[in-house]
């Protein structure tokens, strides 16, 4: 009788695990109700060393991703550290495995973001509730005002605490030698904010849309899908039917890609690491990249998880946790872009609806840049405290807004912002100096950082938006490529 009580008992609330999961019930019941996908009589056997035993020996589980992200980490500081010149053939064979898969990842992203944005419009039009224009405003509202916010707190933290800490630079440190240095600080001054402000509004439209996809122009090309997808008035029409058909084909390579993931981010962490010397850091950079890691910290463990529990009272750590995979991928690759297959994975496995994730983590891969956002204040205050440069209320005030636009416009790509920076400290009148060398020399390392961030930012508000939006996915709707028969064991034992 007592088995049979407890069959009954669990059998309701897996019935209705998407109902218990957008009331906002708190991680512990949701934790019971993920136990409650597998029978019942299987469940008193699945302790939970069987569990991570189980997901450690799944292929491109989340478990394997930081197992080997972990043993990356570790070769990777102990090559460094041990060895005074790796030599950098060494560091490039070693990138070979890791630089295949990323490769690969990116190949698929425009069709991807082409054909889920379609998509994703066309089934917000058949909301006849209005909830499509409602995803649509939460959404790009939610992506600016956390933008502005980490880029007020970077201005406060950067004012107040960090600032202050950085000292004067010899006349020697001042002269700008290195040649990549003195090319982006070139095309930086070529490009006044007057003229940032106009090409970030040009890049919303394209004139040639083949020429866009060729120059990977990802915002244009994201636009003009929206506008596809909201001119398809009939699903049954044979354009979105070729649409369906393509997005699952690119699912199913994803979903293969996804197993190879742990070899693909265990070779980019190890290669990157190894070329990491230490010793070369010098106070002010040690300072520049605590600071700017300190008030990343604040912003993806006070301020991202401050509005995941408002929105949906649920456990933001044990959330950012479950999505370790795409930040750990998103650290690998340095790009938001390439992470993009593995962010939409995330976002099913967490059960969020696919209308939902489908149109928020494309869109968000492009315009929520918080982490670039962070960076660009932390940068200016760099350059100018070094040389005695002080900056008023009314510079912080400029530093916002032109941070805001640039980090919106920035591309998903590695060491976009570098040109940018340029161009925000020129319109607070900050000399571009030796001192922003030190800044190239380093941006590949906080790069990495910057993307975590990132995509942190679109799993969190994907998931806020989708609380707030209440929209449910059509009965039936399954995403192809990012189901699982082991998925929520895989998700349940990081």
């Amino acid at each position: 009788m007592a088995d049979n009580k407890e069959v009954r008992e669990v059998q309701p609330v897996d019935s209705n695990n998407d109902a218990s999961m957008s009331e906002g019930k708190d991680v512990k019941e949701v934790s019971a109700v993920d136990m409650a996908n597998e029978p019942a009589d299987e469940q008193p056997k699945r302790s939970i060393p069987k569990r991570l035993k189980d997901s450690l020996f799944t292929f491109g589980s989340a478990t394997q991703i930081v197992v080997a992200a972990l043993f990356g980490v570790a070769l990777g500081l102990i090559v460094s550290t041990q060895v005074d010149n790796v030599p950098e053939a060494a560091v490039e064979i070693v990138n070979i495995p890791g630089d295949l898969w990323l490769r690969a990842l990116k190949a698929v992203v425009l069709p991807l973001i082409v054909c889920a944005m379609i998509i994703a419009v066309q089934r917000l039009r058949e909301m006849a509730d209005g909830s499509g224009t409602k995803l649509a405003a939460w959404t790009v509202g939610y992506y600016v005002i956390t933008t502005m916010l980490s880029i007020i707190i970077s201005c406060i933290m950067t004012a107040l605490v960090w600032g202050p800490m950085f000292t004067v630079v010899g006349e020697d440190s001042l002269e700008l030698s290195d040649e990549s240095a003195e090319e982006k600080v070139a095309a930086g001054e070529e490009n006044p904010p007057h003229i940032v402000v106009k090409t970030l509004f040009q890049s919303f439209v394209t004139s040639n849309i083949f020429q866009s996809m060729a120059d990977n122009e990802l915002l244009a090309i994201l636009i003009t899908a929206v506008v596809i997808g909201y001119l398809i008035k009939d699903k049954d029409s044979y354009f979105f039917k070729l649409v369906l058909e393509i997005e699952s084909m690119i699912m199913r390579i994803i979903s293969a890609l996804i197993k190879l993931a742990p070899i693909g981010v265990f070779f980019l962490v190890l290669s990157n690491l190894m070329k990491l010397s230490i010793a070369e850091i010098g106070a002010n950079l040690g300072m520049l990249i605590g600071g700017t890691l300190g008030t990343m910290a604040i912003h993806v463990f006070v301020v991202l998880p401050g509005l995941f529990f408002a929105f949906t009272r649920k456990n933001p750590y044990a959330y950012w946790i479950r999505i370790s995979p795409a930040w750990i991928t998103a650290w690998g690759s340095a790009s938001s872009a390439a992470t993009l297959p593995v962010t939409l994975r995330c976002a099913n496995a967490r059960k969020i609806p696919i209308t939902v994730y489908k149109f928020t983590c494309p869109l968000g891969c492009l315009i929520n840049m918080d982490g670039t956002a962070i960076y660009f204040p932390m940068a200016v205050v760099f350059l100018a405290a070094t040389q005695g440069h002080s900056l008023s209320p009314t510079d912080y005030v400029m530093i916002v807004i032109l941070a805001t636009l640039a980090s919106i416009g920035t591309t998903p790509i590695p060491s976009a912002s570098l040109v940018l920076i340029v161009m925000i400290a020129g319109s607070v009148n900050v000399p571009v100096t030796g001192m922003y060398a030190v800044i190239v020399a380093i941006d590949w390392f906080l790069d990495r950082f910057r993307t975590a961030i990132n995509v942190s930012g679109d799993l969190f508000g994907t998931a806020c938006i989708a609380a707030v939006t209440k929209i449910k996915d059509p009965e039936g709707l399954v995403d192809e490529g990012m189901e699982s028969p082991r998925r929520d064991v895989e998700e349940r034992a990081t």
